[in-house]
């Protein structure tokens, strides 16, 4: 066993999620777990996919399972019922979150990938050159105890405040009492979302921003200091996921891809915080 597999406590959590072949026709498919713990080697070590360990099967076939996972939205599903056995032990702050972006350099590996008939594709593949180099950023969520509540990408020369929008809205942590809850009490950001616009749009969604001003603008009486000093948890987070060398450097030519790359490291994150306490049974 390797030291990257899961362990059972943690493949008990998600393995009800996985799909069945019960009367379906065609070959058995491959043991989820061995494959997942596969894609898991490759996350941790960044290796390419030729160099999968045979103990984890074929690497073509834990590639292609990769990538259909990526494509059908596992990743999600898995991590959206972490989160609800989260917010069911009350292990979620919905007072305080925090948002953050951080650039990815990109392999030579990365480019060149096809126009893509998947709407679901951007046309950029989420690349862009920026003064970093050439690269993609990720724009992470997390609340007020570092656990990663969504997380989206764009081509590295965007501005992390014009994906505010997009990362804010791309949240849903399923409730068993009621809608899915979407919005945080605060949002802590730094100065480069310090935008009258951003601030607005805040307003509007009724979450207070814990943004402070730049030197340019006026200084507002209302920051609150003490709640901005907890927002290096966003940052500790992004920097453990980028323990993992699939996210450290972008290897994938989709963005599809390199999503999903990210998602696994925060589902592996996830994992870890759920089996450090107590919560309810899966069943």
């Amino acid at each position: 066993m390797s030291r990257h597999d899961l362990p059972d406590a943690h493949w008990t959590l998600i393995a009800h999620l996985f799909p069945t072949k019960k009367g379906r026709p065609g070959r058995p498919w491959n043991d989820h777990r061995r494959t997942l713990n596969g894609i898991i080697w490759i996350l941790r070590t960044g290796a390419p996919w030729r160099d999968l360990p045979t103990e984890y099967g074929p690497w073509q076939s834990v590639y292609d399972r990769f990538n259909r996972w990526c494509s059908d939205g596992m990743w999600d599903r898995i991590h959206s019922s972490l989160l609800r056995l989260l917010d069911d032990a009350g292990a979620i702050d919905y007072d305080l979150w925090f948002i953050d972006g951080s650039c990815v350099r990109a392999s030579r590996s990365a480019a060149g990938a096809a126009m893509q008939s998947d709407p679901t594709e951007p046309a950029h593949h989420a690349l862009g050159r920026s003064r970093g180099g050439f690269g993609t950023k990720l724009h992470l969520v997390t609340d007020s105890h570092g656990i990663p509540i969504t997380v989206t990408i764009s081509p590295g020369q965007r501005h992390e405040s014009r994906w505010i929008e997009q990362t804010m809205n791309a949240i849903r942590i399923p409730n068993r009492r009621g809608p899915a809850r979407r919005r945080p009490h605060r949002l802590g950001a730094d100065k480069a979302y310090s935008l009258r616009w951003i601030r607005s749009w805040l307003r509007s969604k009724k979450i207070h921003a814990v943004i402070p001003t730049r030197k340019d603008q006026p200084t507002l009486t209302t920051f609150d200091r003490a709640a901005y000093r907890t927002r290096n948890v966003i940052e500790r987070c992004i920097g453990w996921l980028k323990e993992a060398r699939r996210v450290a450097t972008r290897h994938e030519k989709l963005a599809r891809n390199y999503l999903g790359m990210i998602k696994l490291a925060i589902l592996h994150r996830t994992l870890r915080v759920l089996s450090a306490g107590s919560v309810p049974d899966v069943s």
